[in-house]
């Protein structure tokens, strides 16, 4: 590991142990300065007042591709502090800079501006509180807003600039990247979007976002934006901190229109050691998701460790009832971890089991269990990563929850050299095959990690990132308006003109070697073949599909098919969700491809319409 690495893992490991609380946040207000704004006569004072009364720590002044909103609290504060200053202060404005000065030492306002990408999307940009009025308002003019409209606050301003591009202006600027409501009108995310999945997928993964804003945080179906961008899906590997706002137009909710938020009617919390951007910036930009929640009465806080327990051991996270009764390589804990560092991350729960009707057993002198896992992980787990501990609770029972990253020098081993891999609920043991893939992966990560967060180049010399060289070009020439992004068929899956879920597994082929099968086993996650298979060598999935394949051939009398596509059965393995072995044929009942084991998340829009409603969440 390089120096500087190094030195970031100290930091890292510094900040665990630091005092954490919640602290709310509404990262998304008007104010009469937008143009849509509901109540006229209303004061930024009252916007603060409110803010007190709903408890909020922290809020965004995000009106319409305009910063006048911000600005005309900062010049009003500047000019009654003159006056003041002067002895020219009358006493209702001395009482008025008094009642500022009280609510701003319980309230961090932060600057921002929801703006109106190509084709309506809406992205928040959230800026440090020290941010110049100057600097503000180039950069609404670096996102191609009009000049004459910088004072109108209106959310149609023409032709302005694509989503990622913003993205791209608004991280140099210094901002936080949020695209806005991203499930609903106006969002990047919303169903139905008239274009392609490719799209959808630039648009939601994009390393420069530091979190999706969503109207739907605290849905349970499984297409809500929470477990839609939980690092499960194929397509989504990015795991991403999801948070709700307000959109307030208004300071009281309308009670006429429930849907027409107020002030704090729909906060997040977040777990910092400070209520500063700095300190929301690092949880943004750290992969520990269970330090953000939405914010709900104290008589009612939301439970994420229940709701995780809801989805059971998934490809991102895993459940432990006990504690190891061992310490040191042979920890299923550990296995856990380098599994998880070999995907995507995610989160380990020790003290419950993923069956939600269990009882929670929890963790006995948990803060304990917790610094020894840390020294586990550091001792055995090779090459170094840190991952973080906290401690929680459900059930009224304490809970350690390990939080993983992924990792970016695979493969990752429990020491000496063991490499497991997360097959959806899984932790199995890497076969030579995706060792092979692994170190290639790693390598590629070692090369492309530097250049994308700035750093030295391979002669030592600093060079910038490669969103700053595309920004700066794009500067340099013209800018026109971008086309509409044209429906395509990238989101569908395909081997050849044979279209394939995104989960489960296929067996490509078997040969027979001195009296052993041997099969050829095709992840369908990532597409990539394990040759060599047998069933007495396979992980759990794979036994359970070359069980299936050696105990019964399929017959396409027993598929329920539609135009192709095949439903054979549904099954459920132990501690996680439902399963479905699909069928795909192309005219011929003789060349059927069978996919076993394929979750929800595989599914597509023709795959879903196979498979049963009952199997499916609505």
């Amino acid at each position: 590991m390089s120096r500087n690495r190094q030195s970031r893992s100290r930091e890292r490991r510094g900040r665990d142990t630091r005092d954490l609380n919640w602290y709310r946040i509404d990262l998304h207000l008007h104010t009469p300065a937008s143009a849509d704004y509901q109540e006229p006569g209303v004061t930024l004072l009252d916007i603060l007042r409110r803010a007190e009364t709903r408890s909020a720590d922290i809020i965004a002044i995000t009106d319409h591709n305009t910063v006048e909103g911000y600005v005309s609290l900062r010049r009003g504060l500047e000019n009654l502090t003159l006056l003041e200053s002067l002895g020219r202060i009358t006493q209702e404005e001395l009482s008025q800079l008094e009642e500022y000065r009280r609510l701003l030492s319980k309230i961090l306002v932060l600057p921002g501006v929801e703006f109106t990408a190509t084709f309506g999307f809406h992205i928040l940009g959230i800026f440090p509180p020290d941010t110049s009025v100057r600097k503000l308002e180039h950069t609404l003019l670096d996102l191609n807003i009009p000049e004459e409209s910088l004072e109108k606050g209106t959310g149609v301003v023409g032709a302005t600039t694509d989503v990622l591009n913003a993205y791209e202006i608004l991280h140099e600027a210094g901002a936080l990247v949020i695209p806005a409501h991203v499930n609903s009108t106006h969002g990047i995310a919303m169903q139905n979007m008239p274009f392609g999945g490719q799209t959808k997928i630039a648009f939601t993964q994009s390393p420069l976002i530091h979190a999706l804003e969503a109207t739907d945080l605290e849905g349970n179906s499984r297409r809500s934006t929470r477990k839609f961008f939980n690092g499960s899906k194929p397509d989504y590997p990015r795991r991403l901190h999801i948070i709700q706002g307000s959109d307030a137009h208004r300071i009281n909710r309308n009670p006429a229109r429930e849907k027409d938020l107020g002030v704090g009617d729909r906060m997040t919390e977040v777990h910092l050691a400070e209520p500063t951007f700095e300190a929301l910036k690092e949880l943004f930009e750290s992969e520990q998701f269970n330090r953000t929640r939405p914010y709900r009465p104290s008589r009612d806080p939301y439970d994420f460790i229940r709701t995780a327990r809801s989805e059971g051991n998934t490809f991102v996270q895993s459940f432990h009832e006990n504690p190891p009764k061992r310490r040191g390589r042979l920890s299923p804990i550990l296995r856990d971890v380098v599994a998880l560092a070999n995907e995507n991350g995610g989160t380990i729960f020790i003290g419950l089991s993923a069956n939600p009707k269990d009882d929670v057993t929890g963790v006995k002198d948990a803060a304990r269990i917790a610094s020894e896992l840390k020294e586990d992980v550091a001792r055995h787990v090779t090459p170094p990563i840190t991952v973080t501990t906290d401690l929680g609770a459900t059930g009224g029972k304490q809970i350690v929850i390990v939080t993983v990253p992924t990792g970016h020098e695979k493969p990752y081993a429990v020491a000496p050299g063991n490499i497991y891999v997360r097959q959806e609920g899984d932790t199995t043991l890497a076969m030579r095959d995706e060792i092979v893939d692994l170190v290639k992966s790693g390598l590629e990560s070692e090369h492309s990690v530097l250049p994308l967060l700035g750093g030295e180049s391979a002669n030592g010399t600093e060079e910038p990132t490669e969103p700053a060289k595309r920004s700066r070009q794009r500067r340099r020439s013209q800018q026109t308006p971008e086309q509409p992004p044209a429906e395509d068929n990238q989101s569908q899956q395909t081997d050849g003109a044979v279209p394939l879920p995104r989960t489960g597994v296929e067996i490509v082929e078997s040969t027979e070697r001195d009296g052993v099968i041997y099969h050829s086993m095709r992840d369908l996650r990532n597409l990539k073949v394990v040759h060599n298979v047998t069933r007495d060598s396979a992980r759990a999935l794979w036994r359970y599909a070359i069980t299936q394949k050696e105990q019964h051939d399929i017959t396409a009398n027993e598929v329920n098919w539609k135009n192709g596509r095949g439903f054979w059965k549904a099954y459920k393995p132990r501690n996680a969700g439902e399963r479905f072995n699909l069928v795909y044929r192309d005219g011929s009942n003789s060349n059927m491809r069978v996919f076993y084991g394929v979750t929800e998340d595989g599914l597509d829009g023709e795959w879903r319409a196979v498979v049963p409603a009952k199997h499916l969440d609505s």
